[in-house]
Parts: C-alpha cells; sequence; structure tokens
C-alpha cells in the first residue's frame, strides 16, 4: 500500500470478490489509525467524541455527504457529544480496501469538524 488512502475513491464492488482476511485488513489499519477490527475481521469501528451534540452532528453529515460521493454508505449512531461509524462491504460480507479509504477519509474529516477526542 504505497498509496495514501486518503487520496483513492471507492471502487464498485459487485460481489464475488473475497473479503480481505485478517492480515491484510490489519496491514490497511496502519493508514486508518483509531480503526478496529470487529465481528470476526468482517467490519472495521470508530467511535469519536465531541464537546457537544452539534460537533457529533457535523460529522455524522460530513460523513453522509462524502458516502453519497463515492458511493459506498457506513452504519452510524450518535448522540450528545459522540459518533460511532462502521465501514464494511456487505456485498462480500467482509472488508475491503474501500471501507479502508472510507476509514481514513472519516478520519481527515473528523479533524476538519472539531477537535476529537482521543
Amino acid at each position: 500500500m504505497n498509496d495514501d488512502l486518503r487520496s483513492k475513491t471507492c471502487t464498485p464492488c459487485r460481489g464475488g470478490v473475497p473479503p480481505l482476511s485478517k492480515t491484510q485488513a490489519e496491514s490497511y489499519l496502519e493508514e486508518a489509525p483509531g480503526w478496529a477490527l470487529m465481528d470476526d475481521n468482517h467490519r472495521i469501528e470508530r467511535t469519536f467524541a465531541f464537546k457537544n451534540f452539534k460537533e457529533a452532528l457535523d460529522l455524522v453529515t460530513a460523513i453522509g455527504a462524502l458516502a453519497e460521493h463515492e458511493g459506498h454508505h457506513p452504519d452510524i449512531s450518535f448522540g450528545w457529544g459522540w459518533a460511532r461509524v462502521s465501514w464494511q462491504t456487505k456485498k462480500i460480507k467482509g472488508l475491503h480496501e474501500n471501507d479502508f479509504i472510507m476509514a481514513a477519509k472519516t478520519n481527515e474529516l473528523a479533524g476538519h469538524t472539531s477537535n476529537i477526542a482521543p
């Protein structure tokens, strides 16, 4: 992975592609700090902390716009002072490079929407 994930765009996934192995997914995590493998390597997740509801909503709104632009959509839950984002490629029931591209871009958006807590 010599290319920065943030500079890539999602490629359409039509299924029939094997999901990333745990080793492959772990190597992608190096470019998407703060994310964790979940559900036996089937998705990645990160929770962001904020000072208030508006900051959490701002991130969710920004991720929604990015997801529509890229054609790849997360599961998101949020409330006062937090937002939890989960990426996976449902067509292959696991992880694809697209998920890590979106995680890296989510990190970048979070850095622009507020000061996130660790």
